[in-house]
């Protein structure tokens, strides 16, 4: 809805994006400071409970927050979004800018019960597709408020990515950076054999392509992060990624997951994955960025 109001201005999209956003509000906890992303539940292992679970991947519903701010002139949206993106800086990651997956907290008391992963390799691991959703949500958060605590951790969060020591030749990461790694154990039922390739998630290269761009317009070493995009969007569109005509169910790019610990979209196309390919390739477009400009997307 966002984008069909955007390039059409009809209003009825509008007052469903203002509606959604009153909606999403109402999952805010004060006590907590962030807002819910699954009601009470027990894990998928069945052991643990999730009383008040916040995952990454919220990060990037605050973008329908700001929106919200600024087509009705009410600051209760943004402040809802503000503190949901302060409180996940510094309750969803470690000391190294890796991001967990999920923070379970006590919703009488705000308290930290503890941080998992539910998508990821394991607990201690760092899940790719979140650690782009991390880039990517406090790269649109400093865009959205120009607060400079956000736009660090944008840097932080990207810069770790940028420069971990498994990241491949290709700029397309492992479904998770930890994957099979000594000191990593999963809490479910991992089959070494059956990995004896670790897959890739293209869906995770594209939404963080995407965040490398805009990243890039807001600092002033702004250069590797297009060169990191541009790398990532080199590989996205060779022959190892890219889908002939016709094929792979007519989607775009090939080599995503969804979440391997639950046995679903394993090495498989995702929708999410073309959609941040085809945004990535529209800003990198429309920016006419002129790294490495010899070499043709």
């Amino acid at each position: 809805f966002g984008n069909a109001y955007r390039l059409t201005g009809n209003e009825a999209y509008k007052n469903v994006l203002i509606e959604s956003a009153r909606s999403l509000c109402t999952r805010f906890n004060e006590k907590t400071g962030c807002i819910e992303s699954w009601n009470y539940r027990k894990a998928w292992n069945g052991k643990d409970e999730w009383f008040f679970p916040v995952i990454i991947d919220n990060m990037m519903n605050l973008e329908l927050l700001y929106f919200a701010t600024r087509v009705t002139g009410d600051s209760l949206f943004a402040k809802v979004a503000n503190k949901h993106a302060e409180t996940t800086a510094r309750n969803h990651f470690r000391d190294d800018y890796s991001s967990y997956h999920v923070v379970n907290y006590d919703e009488e008391t705000g308290e930290v019960l503890h941080r998992a992963t539910c998508q990821g390799f394991s607990d201690n691991s760092t899940w790719a597709r979140g650690q782009a959703w991390a880039i990517y949500g406090y790269t649109m958060a400093y865009r959205e408020t120009k607060k400079t605590d956000f736009l660090n951790m944008a840097v932080h969060i990207a810069d770790f990515w940028l420069n971990h020591p498994r990241l491949p030749e290709d700029g397309i990461p492992y479904w998770d950076f930890d994957a099979g790694q000594r000191g990593y154990v999963p809490d479910w039922n991992y089959d070494p054999q059956r990995f004896t390739i670790i897959p890739r998630d293209a869906s995770a290269a594209a939404i963080a392509a995407s965040a490398f761009l805009e990243l890039s317009e807001y600092v002033t070493e702004g250069k590797k992060y297009v060169e990191a995009a541009e790398h990532i969007l080199q590989s996205l569109s060779s022959s190892d990624y890219l889908a002939e005509p016709g094929t792979n169910c007519n989607f775009i790019l090939r080599h995503s997951v969804g979440s391997i610990p639950h046995g679903v979209e394993i090495d498989v196309p995702l929708v999410y994955a073309d959609y941040y390919y085809l945004e990535a390739l529209t800003r990198y477009k429309n920016k006419r960025y002129s790294i490495g400009s010899s070499r043709k997307i």
